[in-house]
Parts: structure tokens; sequence; C-alpha cells
């Protein structure tokens, strides 16, 4: 039966390679929508790290929050250093762990901060040691690898938080360690202190023309965790009231750009339902004139003892034979999107996808395909079953 309906899908090469183009292609469609869409969530979640607001200079949360937890904007400005000590006083805060942005090696973040930020991402050493003074750095294992720059080999920074901007290169920091790979936004950041972040910069918080630099310190963004779930409540609306601060809520905002991000993936999603159809009336077409141009040798099959089930059941298989092509072939086509997908972001530095075995999620694809295939050959496979034999044999040739 197998080998019959193999050969029977492909005595017809053209239209068979058509439908199998239209569903593959439809197929692979969705795979990527849900392979993707697991895949950001993943690495939303992962970057995210228990962190519950995100403290910054009075703008737009959204910005606060994609600057300070995935370092994909630039921050809304900088905030006292004091700010730091009133919410670590506060008894709904559990931790604040600051960040101090301002420039960048070959595209990558340089942060000044404190070990208690590699914590929260269960951030590790490969090589070397933490700092110990200022003007010393710790890569990212991503940093690392894309640089060749190894513990002992010294950086300059570039002013600003994209590639291109003015060189430091009077001053230099010192690498003392690589962090082993995390799959987190550590990956793709160069760590320090915050005295080295403000001493790079001594020149531009000079306080006049005598190079005094007696202003108060300033960081970028205070990372919070709460003490308990009434912090939720309280702690946004204490910040928020303070004069120049502005807080953001991880999970909120994210929530705000899966939903813009959704959009997109509806289209697409949408895109591959059309597809689908497409291909599913096609292959109803190809099915019902197979059956009418093989009248004869159906004809044929029953005279030699085949039941009328069997013969309807050949119609079925063809079409299974080929959703079964068109779900493979969709799923390597959709994982490698994905993949394109994963490098394109890499190249571009910006938000990495969360790793991902087989998706629950991927197992619709192929009972989506084999669905679509018993669908068409409904129609087709009840006309075999019902040919009237003796009215075929007794027809003139």
């Amino acid at each position: 039966m197998i080998r019959l309906a193999w050969r029977y899908l492909w005595s017809s090469p053209l239209t068979t390679a058509l439908n199998l183009l239209l569903l593959t292609l439809g197929l692979a469609a969705v795979t990527f929508v849900l392979r993707a869409s697991a895949q950001v969530e993943s690495g939303l979640r992962r970057d995210l790290a228990g962190i519950d607001l995100v403290v910054g200079a009075k703008g737009s949360p959204m910005q606060i929050m994609l600057a300070g937890v995935f370092h994909l904007d630039a921050p809304t400005g900088n905030i006292p250093l004091a700010t730091l000590e009133q919410l670590r006083k506060q008894p709904l805060v559990a931790q604040a762990v600051p960040l101090s942005l301002g420039d960048a090696f070959r595209g990558y973040r340089i942060v000044g901060t404190t070990p208690d930020y590699l914590d929260l991402y269960g951030g590790r050493l490969a090589q070397g040691a933490l700092w110990t003074r200022s003007m010393q750095a710790v890569l990212g294992a991503e940093v690392a690898r894309a640089s060749g720059l190894k513990v002992g080999d010294r950086l300059a920074g570039s002013h600003g938080l994209a590639e291109g901007g003015g060189l430091h290169g009077e001053h230099q920091f010192e690498v003392v360690g690589v962090l082993a790979e995390s799959g987190s936004v550590l990956d793709r950041l160069v760590l320090t202190d915050l005295a080295s972040v403000w001493e790079v910069h001594e020149d531009h918080h000079a306080a006049n023309a005598h190079g005094e630099a007696d202003e108060p310190r300033e960081i970028t963004l205070a990372l919070v965790r709460y003490r308990s779930p009434l912090a939720a409540v309280m702690l946004p609306r204490w910040v928020n009231a303070q004069d120049g601060l502005q807080s953001a809520a991880p999970a909120l905002e994210t929530a705000r750009l899966m939903r813009l991000v959704g959009a997109g993936t509806e289209v697409l999603r949408g895109f591959g339902i059309v597809l689908l159809a497409a291909a599913g009336l096609s292959v109803w077409v190809a099915l019902l004139h197979a059956v009418r141009a093989r009248q004869g040798d159906l004809a044929m099959l029953r005279m030699l003892g085949a039941p009328a089930s069997r013969v309807a059941a050949l119609i079925a298989l063809e079409a299974l034979l080929l959703a079964g092509l068109a779900a493979v072939l969709g799923l390597l086509l959709g994982h490698g999107l994905v993949a394109l997908l994963e490098r394109l972001l890499a190249e571009r530095q910006s938000l990495r996808l969360g790793p991902l075995g087989w998706s629950e999620a991927e197992w619709l694809v192929p009972l989506l395909a084999g669905s679509l295939a018993l669908l068409a050959a409904a129609w087709p496979a009840w006309r075999a079953y019902r040919l009237d034999v003796t009215t075929l044999l007794q027809a003139p040739r």
C-alpha cells in the first residue's frame, strides 16, 4: 500500500512538487512563529532574572526597562548615587543593585556595577577573578569570544552606547576575568566597578574650568528586588513621587513589548494559514483529478480482491505521505529560519533568544499537516470508495 501510494503520488511530479512547496512554506511559517515566540519569551524571562523594579531618571518606563534589563536602548539620564542608599533603606526592598552606563567597547556595553549584579544571573568566572580596584574589567563570554581578549589584555571604551563614539584612549581597562557563558545578558557586557566609570568620565563631571570634580556622584539605574508582595503596590508609587525619578516594572513592560511584537507574529501566522489553505485546496483538486484519471486502475484493484475501504485508504495514504514529507521539510525550514534570526540578532548585538529544545507546541505541526491532508483527501477517498466497478469495466475504451 505504501509503495503503491508513493508511486501514485509522484506520477505527476510537477503537481506534487507544487503541493509540497505550498505545504512546506505554510508549515515552516507556523513552525517559525511557534518556536520564535517561545524562544523570545524564554530569553525575556531569563534576562529579567527576578528583577522586580528598575529605577531611573524621569522618562519612558519602556526605555528604562530596555536600557536597564536588556541593554538595548539608551537610558533616560542619571540619578543621584544617594538614591541607591534611599532605596536600600526602604523596608520593602530586599536588594538594590546599581548600574552606571555611558560607554561601549566595540558595541558591547561597559557597565559599572557591583558583584551583586552577577549574582542576579548566577554568573561565574571561567578565567581570572573579579575586579578588586578601579580600571579593571571582567568580560562576558560573547565579548571575549568576539574580541579575542584574554586575562591580562587591555581595552579602551568609546563614548556613548553604540560603536563609533570617541575613544577613551587615555583610560584603559585591564582585563582581569572572563565569565563563563550563561546564555543571559551577562554574555554581552563588559563589567567593572562604579569608580571606574566615574574615573573615565571625570572630565565630563568637572564642576568648573579648574578641573574640580566635587559634584555629587551619579548612577544610571538601580535594579530592585522586592522583600514582600506589598512592595509591588507601594514602592513604584513612592519612586514616582520623588523628584526626577521614574520606576519601570519589567513584568508589565515586557508584557507590553510582547503585545507589540505579537502584531507581527499574528501577520506571519495568518500568512502561514493562507498558504496552508491554498495547499489544502490544491491537494484536494489534485487527488480528485487523480481518482478520475485512475478509475481503471482502481477498478482493477477491486477486481483483484481489494475491498472498497482499502482503495479509499490508498487515496488517503497518498495525501498523508505528502503531508508527512511536508511536515519534515517545514520543521527543518522553520528551525533554520529561527537559527538565522538568532545569528542576525547576535551580529547586531541585540536581544538573544532563549535556548529551547523541542517545543511542545511544535507537535501541532505534524498534527496540523496530517489533519489537513485527511480533510483534503476525504471527498476524493469517498469517490474512490463509491466507484462502480461493473460500470467502469463495461465502459467502452
